[in-house]
């Protein structure tokens, strides 16, 4: 992330946004369970706010840097921090619950690994586990505080097709056109079965 980028995901007002936001609109009526994964934290903002409605939070960034502060920040609560990549998890098939990813999938550097990454997602919940999401819809404004980072935005209108191919069922993506922020929202199961 550009510096900018960084200090705008560590702010008081992110943190607000987030909390009052992002994270209320994305798990509306939905539960994640008791062993969560969260995949692309940064900063662990996002962290914050689900580690106090989950028995247990495992936070993965493929940031080495961001991953040791926030694993320094996390100690001693029912958070783990590990440094991986998500779309190459280090966790054994069915593991998690639930899995989330808040405003992160823009910053894996291509659709093809995004895929990857989804696959990966919904080889490590285990069955009916859910996976949820928030991400933003690409324009100007949001280009410009991205600029010198990595950003593949993700189409909304493609993105259930996606999630289907990774092996989601369930799929329901919604686009919040009330929010100047233009953002979307995903969730899906991982199957009852399926074949590995």
């Amino acid at each position: 992330m550009n510096k900018r980028h960084l200090e705008v995901c560590a702010s008081a007002e992110w943190a607000e946004t987030v909390e009052k936001e992002i994270l209320p609109w994305a798990l509306s009526r939905r539960d994640l369970g008791d062993d969560v994964l969260e995949v692309g934290p940064g900063p662990g903002l996002t962290t914050d706010v689900l580690r106090r409605r989950v028995r247990q939070l495992t936070a993965v960034d493929v940031d080495d840097a961001l991953a040791t502060a926030l694993a320094a920040r996390m100690s001693g609560n029912n958070v783990s921090v590990v440094h991986a990549d998500g779309a190459s998890l280090p966790f054994p098939a069915g593991r998690f619950s639930g899995a989330t990813c808040f405003t992160m999938l823009h910053h894996v550097p291509s659709p093809e690994h995004q895929d990857r990454l989804l696959a990966e997602l919904r080889r490590v919940l285990r069955p009916r586990g859910l996976l949820v999401g928030v991400d933003s819809i690409d324009r100007p404004d949001w280009r410009e505080l991205h600029a010198g980072d990595v950003c593949v935005p993700v189409d909304p209108a493609t993105l259930a097709d996606r999630l289907q191919a990774a092996g989601f069922v369930e799929v329901e993506v919604e686009v919040d056109r009330e929010s100047p922020a233009r953002r979307f929202r995903f969730a899906a199961r991982a199957p009852t079965h399926w074949l590995e």
